[in-house]
């Protein structure tokens, strides 16, 4: 355990000594009020990454995130199709703002033709956001820099760690972006870039000028073997990530993508978020 997840912990521990105390002289002194501590204000949002409920339909992945308070989803295709109509489309928010979600962007979608990245724009275009999180081939970069310009979108790389060639970590989305077009830049998917043996803490430091949407998980190891695990029981330490994200004052998205027990992901789902919103409040 690392000395700021340490510290978190003590001080969670005090935290539960003192109301405990507090609670047996409230027995002792009926008249004693004590005071809630504020929750800390944070400049980013919770949200979930579509891949999460890959093997969900749209209802229970609605259904789901209206539980969690959760308001705030990245379209996957398998949810709303890349040749959908308007009228789907229209269907699909409507189908969202019942359960008081909004769909904030689209990805990951994998893109190694020109003509696929003029799909995904043409689509994000229609659906109504902002923000691609995509996985273009090197070569189409500059493609991508020309498709940015013209449309005024945000296009975010969602980086792989070790399982795939093509952008592995922060520093190599960043190294590949910099000299492009600033609307271009990286998903810092936090449980990847450990994967890859960086550090996401110090990664969103570095590149947060470029970090448009994160992908937040926990996983059991720094190496390639590390799997999906509950947030909370893994490598990443979360209270010196979110303390960074205010540190660098990061108001994106931070995008739970669940990926253990996933014909099953609920109970693990739950308590992610319960971590996530708990530490985010209390740290």
């Amino acid at each position: 355990m690392n000395n700021t997840r340490r510290k978190f912990f003590k001080q969670s521990l005090a935290g539960a000594l003192l109301l405990g105390t507090s609670a047996m002289s409230h027995a002792e002194e009926k008249s004693r009020i004590i005071p809630k501590a504020p929750k800390s204000v944070n400049p980013f949002q919770l949200g979930m990454a579509g891949y999460t409920f890959v093997n969900f339909d749209l209802d229970t992945t609605l259904r789901t995130m209206q539980r969690l308070d959760v308001h705030y989803l990245c379209i996957k295709d398998f949810h709303l199709p890349l040749d959908s109509t308007d009228e789907q489309i229209k269907a699909f928010h409507a189908r969202c703002a019942e359960f008081g979600v909004t769909g904030y962007a689209v990805g990951p979608i994998y893109m190694k033709s020109e003509a696929e990245i003029d799909r995904a724009f043409e689509y994000a275009k229609r659906v109504g956001v902002k923000l691609i999180v995509g996985v273009p081939n090197y070569e189409l970069l500059p493609y991508v820099d020309k498709k940015v310009k013209e449309y005024d979108f945000h296009y975010a790389i969602h980086l792989h760690g070790p399982d795939i060639k093509t952008y592995p970590d922060a520093t190599d989305v960043w190294e590949h972006t910099k000299d492009l077009d600033p609307r271009i830049g990286m998903c810092l998917d936090v449980g990847h870039d450990l994967r890859n043996g960086c550090n996401p803490v110090t990664d969103l430091e570095k590149y947060h000028t470029r970090v448009f949407d994160m992908h937040i998980k926990d996983v059991t190891d720094s190496t390639k073997a590390g799997r999906g695990i509950e947030i909370g029981r893994g490598k990443i330490d979360f209270p010196a990530l979110i303390q960074m994200m205010r540190k660098v004052n990061y108001t994106g998205k931070c995008s739970l993508e669940y990926e253990k027990d996933m014909k099953d992901p609920f109970l693990g789902i739950a308590e992610s978020i319960g971590y996530f919103k708990a530490v985010s409040e209390l740290i």
